[in-house]
């Protein structure tokens, strides 16, 4: 195999799972506003459990009854049927497990107004830890193979160990303190639900505010989690609302500022952006004589990159939001040898501008129309008719490329182009699926040359263009 490390079965608490690839909770806006299992809910977790990722971590359901919008709910008995069923049918699509992310908000107003720590009383926050533990207990009823905590990004928890939390009681001010109530509610959760149920815990390993806490404080923060029974740790950066950028007569959503984007870096940023949090938290871990496994997320979708960072153990577990639902069949398509029929995340973060505006979260690759991702078993590549010219032209500032349509026994569903220029190593610098693109970031007095490939609906892949060179003046 090629890539062992990654393709490797590993075990965390009672759970050994069939790769190390992980699926974080994502948000796909799919849900009504009753909180119900539907059918477009169960039929996005169908198509990520068919590609075979080793962990499915479904997105943030809530353990509290008070309205916050489109969102999956786990906080009473009601919700068990239709939460039972997308277990079932998780499991019988695919090997690898699943459990169900847990989250309780603050209020938040459309005028921007949001309820802080500050505004919690101490009856609130029991009931707090009390509906934590109610919720990990319908989640073992209803046939998850664990539970994940979110206290990462902007929510009631991750705010309590904020550096920001400035409450003047027993549970803020300190690092002891700030810990208080995320660690009340990992000791109700481990007490309901037993030792022999996996719970894993998401936080923020580094807040990226102005007077956020950074790795220095997440290693304790995780080395008191797993002292305290937590059988993962998966690391987030950021998603805060003390930089997010407010649109009037909309709720302040906390992905807009730089917080947000070290959340989810785009493709302006680095691979890898955060896996230095992964690597320091999990040296904390080892250095207190801990061995809970550390999961690395932000931006990581080249299978050599990702065994790079088991290899050299910088994380024990790899996970990938975006590039899943660019392609859900990415851990199958690698492990069988075809990792160049994976169709493959620019990072454009289109999804993450729908979640932004409340609409339904696809992917921009996907077919026109589509909100699952399209499926396919053929093996045919697209074909271009006769030479396939591809043209490009400077003008503006900018290239623009154009090049015909090719053909496919199925379907096109895209075209990726590459580009290449003195020193710099030929990349994928986009795929839409228009006949064109057009590419801003050229300096002056360089050469680019540029090729596109098509890919059908099953990632097949035509032979390349003959390349253009574009000399900008």
């Amino acid at each position: 195999m090629r890539w062992p490390t990654l393709f490797s079965p590993f075990r965390v608490g009672s759970l050994e799972l069939p790769n190390r690839i992980v699926l974080p909770a994502m948000v796909t806006r799919l849900s009504g506003e009753d909180g119900v299992v539907n059918g477009d809910i169960l039929d996005r977790y169908v198509r990520f459990a068919q590609g075979e990722p080793g962990l499915i971590v479904v997105e943030a359901m809530a353990v509290h009854t008070a309205k916050s919008g489109p969102l999956l709910r786990i906080c009473g008995d009601e919700f068990k049927p239709g939460l039972t069923e997308l277990a079932a049918r998780v499991h019988a699509a695919g090997p690898g497990k699943v459990v169900p992310q847990i989250i309780h908000f603050l209020k938040i107003a459309r005028s921007g107004w949001r309820q802080t720590v500050a505004d919690l009383g101490l009856e609130e926050i029991r009931g707090i830890v009390t509906a934590y533990g109610e919720a990990a207990v319908r989640a073992r009823e209803c046939g998850y193979d664990g539970v994940e905590l979110h206290m990462a990004h902007a929510y009631t928890l991750s705010s309590f160990l904020s550096a920001r939390n400035g409450r003047k009681d027993a549970y803020g001010g300190s690092l002891a303190n700030r810990m208080r109530l995320p660690s009340e509610v990992i000791e109700e959760v481990r007490r309901k639900v037993g030792r022999d149920f996996p719970v894993g815990v998401r936080f923020d390993g580094e807040e990226c505010i102005k007077g956020g806490y950074s790795v220095p404080d997440a290693g304790p923060i995780a080395v008191r989690m797993a002292q305290l029974g937590v059988d993962y740790i998966s690391l987030s950066a950021g998603g805060k609302f003390e930089d997010a950028i407010h649109r009037p007569g909309a709720p302040l959503y906390p992905y807009t500022g730089y917080s947000g984007d070290r959340c989810m870096p785009g493709a302006d940023y680095p691979d890898g952006l955060n896996v230095y949090i992964a690597a320091g938290v999990r040296a904390h871990l080892a250095a207190a004589g801990l061995e809970n496994p550390v999961v690395a997320t932000g931006k990581i979708s080249n299978p050599a990159f990702a065994e790079s960072i088991l290899v050299e153990g910088k994380a024990d577990l790899i996970g990938m939001a975006r590039p899943l639902l660019a392609d859900p069949d990415w851990p199958k398509k690698v492990r069988e040898g075809r990792e160049d029929a994976v169709i493959r995340c620019v990072y454009g973060n289109i999804c993450k501008m729908l979640d932004e505006n409340f609409r339904k979260v696809t992917c921009t690759l996907w077919p026109a129309g589509s909100i699952q991702a399209p499926s396919s078993t053929d093996r045919e590549p697209p074909r271009w008719d006769g030479a396939a010219p591809l043209t490009g032209a400077y003008r503006d500032g900018r290239v623009y490329l154009k090049w015909p349509a090719a053909q496919d026994n199925e379907a096109v569903q895209g075209y990726a182009v590459y580009r290449a220029s003195p020193g710099q190593p030929e990349r994928h610098i986009g795929s839409n699926k228009a006949l064109g693109f057009t590419d801003p970031d050229v300096a002056p007095g360089t050469p680019y040359t540029y090729r596109v490939q098509a890919y059908d609906l099953g990632g097949n892949r035509s032979g390349f263009t003959p390349s253009v060179t574009v000399q900008i003046p």
